[in-house]
């Protein structure tokens, strides 16, 4: 009874480091695509992240009054309950839940530590946080939550540089086009 006893622990050691040899592996791997992902620029144009909104239909809203004093730090994309939000560059779930005056947020780390927000969602995409999403990957849907829950449905879109300091997003999506969505044959 003793033997196999012992026996079990050496096993038991050898699995173990196994399994975190493999942990290691993958933690350099992260570790490599998320510091090249910090070394590249932020595109110039991005996508618009709603489905079915085309560039003649945003409406520059940055810096527009708002109650309390403060301006808009992003802008509005009007679009109906439930339409479809994709991350427009690769990177990290850095943010995913409720915040304040955003209601359902959602926010993503991409190329040179650029932040992407999403606000106002309806619902979440199936992400986790620090998952790590590729450009057209759905990471919620439009709604009104936050303090838009009097106002038409729209994903309130903003970039933060790694500064902290708000950028307009209206000059990198007026020239975006739409991600082509794969529809299935009937």
């Amino acid at each position: 009874m003793v033997g196999r006893r012992t026996l079990g622990i050496p096993l038991l050691l050898v699995l173990t480091s196994l399994s975190l040899t493999g942990c290691r592996e993958a933690a350099v791997r992260y570790n490599t695509r998320y510091m090249s992902l910090m070394q590249e620029r932020m595109p110039r144009v991005l996508p618009i992240p709603v489905d079915g909104v085309v560039a003649v239909q945003l409406e520059n809203s940055w810096g527009q009054y708002r109650e309390g004093g403060r301006r808009h730090k992003g802008i509005d994309i009007l679009a109906p309950r439930n339409t479809p939000i994709r991350s427009v560059t690769e990177g990290i779930v850095e943010i995913k839940g409720m915040r304040g005056l955003g209601g359902q947020v959602v926010t993503i780390t991409g190329p040179g530590g650029y932040r992407h927000y999403y606000a106002h969602l309806e619902e979440y995409g199936p992400q986790a946080i620090g998952d790590w999403v590729e450009a057209g990957e759905i990471i919620g849907y439009v709604g009104n939550s936050g303090n838009a829950a009097v106002s038409p449905t729209h994903l309130h879109y903003g970039i933060y540089a790694p500064s902290g300091v708000a950028i307009n997003p209206y000059p990198y999506l007026r020239h975006g086009e739409p991600f082509a969505i794969q529809t299935a044959a009937k």
